[in-house]
Parts: C-alpha cells; sequence; structure tokens
C-alpha cells in the first residue's frame, strides 16, 4: 500500500508542479514541437534535439518490460504504455500506482510481444540513443540551463527524462524473475540511467512462459 500511496503522490505532486510551479509557456513552444517532430533542426540546440529524441526511447524501453508485466494484472498496461509515447512519465505513473508485483508471464507471446521481446530492439535503441548522446556533445549548456529556467516546455521535459530514469528500476526487479534473473548480481548495472536500460534490453533472456 505504501508503494501505491508514494506513486500516487509523486504523480499528483509532478503534474502539480508541471503546471502551477515550472517557468511559464512560451509563445514559440509549439513552433518548436513542431520543427523538434519534423526533424526541421536547423538553428536548434542538440541538446535540446537529443532531449526531445531521448524521450522518445524511453516510451521503447518502457514498453518492453510494461506490456509483459501486464499480463495477470487487473488493470491493463496498454493504455498507460500507449499514453507514455505523448506524456512520459504523466502516464505511466499512474500505471505503477496502480499495479501490482508480478513475476510470471502467463500465456502465448503474439508477434507485438516476441517484438518487444527481441534483443534486436534493444540493439537498435541503444544504436540510436548512442548516436544521439555524442550528438548532444556539440550542444551549448549555457543555452539549455537559460531555456530550462524559462520555459515550461523544456523545463518539464527534462524533469520527465529525470524520472523515467529513476523509476525503470521499480520495474527492473519483476522482470528480470520472468526471465530467470532473480537476485542476479548485474540488477544494479541496469539502474544506470538510460543505457543500464537499454543494456537490459540488449542481453536479457527470453520471458519464462507458464501456462
Amino acid at each position: 500500500m505504501m508503494r501505491k500511496i508514494t506513486f500516487g503522490l509523486l504523480w499528483l505532486g509532478f503534474v502539480s508542479y508541471a503546471f502551477l510551479f515550472a517557468p511559464p509557456q512560451q509563445p514559440e513552444t509549439f513552433e518548436l514541437i513542431k520543427n523538434l517532430s519534423t526533424a526541421n533542426w536547423q538553428g536548434i540546440n542538440p541538446l535540446i534535439i537529443s532531449l526531445f529524441n531521448i524521450m522518445g526511447i524511453w516510451p521503447f524501453v518502457y514498453s518492453a518490460v510494461v506490456f509483459f508485466d501486464g499480463r495477470g494484472q487487473k488493470i491493463p498496461a496498454w493504455p498507460f504504455a500507449s499514453a507514455s509515447f505523448a506524456l512520459g512519465a504523466f502516464a505511466l505513473l499512474p500505471y505503477l500506482a496502480l499495479r501490482e508485483s508480478n513475476q510470471k508471464f502467463v500465456g502465448e507471446k503474439n508477434l507485438f510481444l516476441k517484438i518487444l521481446d527481441s534483443r534486436i530492439l534493444g540493439i537498435l535503441l541503444t544504436l540510436a540513443a548512442t548516436i544521439l548522446f555524442i550528438s548532444s556533445l556539440q550542444g551549448d549548456w549555457d543555452n539549455f540551463v537559460q531555456q530550462w529556467q524559462n520555459s515550461r516546455f523544456i523545463h518539464v521535459m527534462s524533469l520527465d527524462c529525470v524520472i523515467l530514469s529513476l523509476l525503470f528500476p521499480t520495474l527492473l526487479g519483476d522482470d528480470m524473475t520472468r526471465r530467470g534473473w532473480k537476485d542476479n548480481p548485474l540488477f544494479w548495472l541496469f539502474t544506470i540511467p538510460l543505457f543500464g536500460a537499454l543494456i537490459y534490453l540488449c542481453v536479457r533472456p527470453p520471458v519464462d512462459i507458464e501456462n
């Protein structure tokens, strides 16, 4: 129960902060989002480009775990995982608050689940994240800090990325147990923000199926 309350309060606090206490929305935000989404990146700080695209990687990472975790839950996982592609932690936190510990996978893996369970997906996501990280090294940190202090979009997106990084380990233990990796000492390696999770997707064994 304490875990549910903690995640519920975290979700409420994040929503409240984003809308009440974060920096104000800037007039150019919609144009920025449109340009980022359409790869019209000329004149945009590479740090912001990388962060925006990393926020597109995180939902795939979580989907590769949540869709298996959702089997056997009282609530379906797919609405939360799907919404996370647009809302990030705003969509995933309610699922984390409502779910129960689930260390088994019951049923069969359809094509969609086989893709999510594939190490190839982890490798592709890792390559994409590595390219984004290298690209971010060309970014202007002074400009990023200024935008973080003055733009709600940049501010909240940054916090969203941090929260997703910190929350992944809360699902990791159950997923490792589902795959026969209970109490594996590599757990701490996989908790490294983003790249730890990506390494996990690259090396984890297939999920154990129970009928």
